[in-house]
């Protein structure tokens, strides 16, 4: 782990001055003298901060190839728009009081002004990138944004639905979280000049997002609540059903205990729950899909035969995923 931490700190350092061109940027891009509240809201998401792990994403990609470092910049600026822009939806959606420490923005203002921030800042997106001429790119980004709207709509729709199936799961986590990292690298590899390795790198990231998500899933019912910022099994709780309890389904009492859970379940009952969950094996069978992911992003980074210019690919998907291999 402290190996883990010292690469990641010299990777940052390393993007230090683009990431702060990134965050000046992004804070200049959402001013509004016509909304100045819709401008208040955008500014307290992005002003929080925040990993910026898509925007590395497209930084490092590109720099697989001959980088275009303007064209990186903007899309990296584009890329992280469209995910603050999901964050304002996602904590409408998920009645989420705080975001990265501090109160959230549809806590601090309302529903409504938090969907449209939102809006506002996918707007922004796209305007961003507009005068570079690049019909590929306004593409990559509207199908992006296409289905996260599509994963937000079916996590509504199967919420407390202890009938959908693991099929049904991931084609939400790759609409909500693995698309979004995929575009990322889609969106590097076009301004580092390699078009040729587009898909390969898409198909990295949606690995990268897959895997990710389904171990963000598992914590929700193996870290402490002081750890992840939220109540341990919340994700159960607000009806999220997720691949640990997905798998842990196949034994049908715990499927009927997950059935049970709703808005007005007990924390003494989602306890009972979550203890039958951990204790079906399910847990380190999740950990197996997300792995079987893992390997497969690997396998890409492996195939352009160079370590060294893959190596920061591999330190941030590294970090992201726990691992120190």
């Amino acid at each position: 782990m402290a190996k883990k931490m010292l690469d990641l700190m010299s990777l940052y350092a390393s993007l230090k001055k683009d990431l702060k061109t990134i965050d000046k940027a992004l804070l200049n891009l959402v001013e509004s003298e016509e909304s100045p509240i819709i401008e208040q809201a955008a500014n307290q998401l992005l002003a929080a901060g925040g990993k910026r792990i898509r925007p590395i994403f497209v930084l490092l990609c590109a720099r697989l190839g001959k980088i275009n470092q303007a064209a990186a910049m903007k899309l990296a600026v584009a890329i992280e728009l469209i995910h603050s822009a999901s964050i304002l939806h996602d904590d409408v959606v998920d009645d989420s009081d705080m975001r990265r420490g501090k109160i959230s923005v549809k806590a601090k203002w309302d529903n409504h002004i938090a969907m449209y921030a939102g809006d506002y800042l996918f707007a922004k997106s796209l305007e961003s990138v507009a005068q570079m001429g690049n019909p590929q790119i306004h593409q990559i980004l509207s199908q992006t944004t296409y289905e996260l709207s599509l994963g937000e709509i079916e996590q509504i729709r199967y919420q407390y639905d202890a009938t959908q199936n693991i099929r049904v799961y991931l084609r939400r986590i790759k609409r909500k979280t693995a698309v979004l990292i995929a575009a990322s690298c889609q969106l590097g590899a076009i301004a580092g000049g390699l078009e040729q390795h587009a898909k390969k790198l898409y198909l990295f990231g949606y690995y990268v997002g897959m895997s990710f998500q389904i171990r963000d899933d598992i914590l929700d019912y193996t870290m402490t609540a002081a750890a992840i910022g939220k109540p341990v099994g919340e994700d159960l709780r607000q009806g999220n059903i997720t691949l640990p309890a997905l798998l842990a389904m196949k034994n049908p009492l715990i499927q009927a205990q997950i059935a049970s859970v709703n808005e007005t379940t007990s924390p003494a009952e989602l306890q009972a729950v979550l203890t039958a969950i951990r204790s079906s094996g399910a847990i380190e069978q999740a950990q197996l899909v997300s792995e079987q992911y893992l390997r497969k992003a690997v396998a890409i980074l492996d195939s352009f035969q160079n370590p060294t210019a893959t190596k920061p690919l591999r330190q941030i998907t590294n970090y992201l995923l726990d691992r120190d291999d």
